[in-house]
């Protein structure tokens, strides 16, 4: 390509030369994080700087609709007082409403709101088959979740949707010999940070929580921990 001083006729120069143009890198902020303890720590940090604008908007939401809500947005003060803000408790109300409707016709306590069937590359033998045994399934996934406390944190989870726009539930197995093998918790937002993929979609969560050396050791029984993690300063 011949050479120009000019900046405009050499973007026009090389824009019409043949051949393979340089590929453009993808931007840092999309670069998956390297699973180590580091990058996973960096990643959230830089997840929870692009998010802080919105964290004194949200908190306001909690003021106003939703006070009751225990770190929601900052750690929780204990002898806060949550209420003295408000003089009105329509938003309270239409929280507290609009959560219960959507409780009921999404996942409702009483009834089974899911259901198991075979799929499409089914034949018509291997589906009179396979619907029997999706059935037993599923009747016993709705006994786990009746036995679990799945009803109590998907409404607190229903509460923080439409306080703030975003909620987190999370999903674990219960330990052994518990009337249920799952167990749900309703994440704040104070907790997780959510993170979007090279799609655009929300496709990573970070979760930050504070435990003890025991709590640490009793839910990774299986982690290699530091040993400077148990010194005693």
């Amino acid at each position: 390509m011949p050479e120009t001083s000019n900046p405009a006729a050499a973007r026009m120069l090389d824009a019409a030369s043949p051949g393979p143009k340089p590929v453009t890198p993808m931007p840092a902020t999309l670069t998956p994080p390297a699973l180590t303890p580091k990058g996973v720590a960096e990643a959230y940090r830089r997840a929870k700087e692009r998010r802080a604008t919105w964290e004194a908007h949200w908190q306001e939401c909690y003021d106003f609709a939703l006070p009751q809500r225990d770190g929601a947005i900052r750690p929780a003060r204990p002898g806060e007082k949550k209420i003295d803000k408000l003089f009105d408790a329509t938003a309270t109300d239409a929280v507290d409403q609009l959560a219960a409707s959507l409780l009921a016709e999404l996942t409702p306590p009483w009834s089974r709101w899911f259901g198991l069937t075979p799929g499409a590359e089914a034949g018509p033998e291997d589906r009179e088959v396979l619907a029997p045994e999706l059935e037993k399934a599923a009747t016993a996934l709705q006994a786990h979740f009746e036995l679990s406390n799945f009803s109590v944190e998907v409404h607190q989870c229903y509460l923080d949707l439409i306080t703030a726009g975003s909620a987190s539930l999370l999903f674990e197995e219960a330990e052994p010999g518990e009337a249920s093998a799952f167990r749900f918790t309703a994440i704040p937002l104070s907790q997780t940070v959510l993170e979007e993929g090279p799609s655009g979609r929300l496709d990573t969560t970070y979760r930050r929580s504070l435990m003890t050396q025991s709590q640490i050791a009793a839910r990774f029984p299986r982690a290699r921990l530091p040993e400077t993690l148990f010194r005693q300063e």
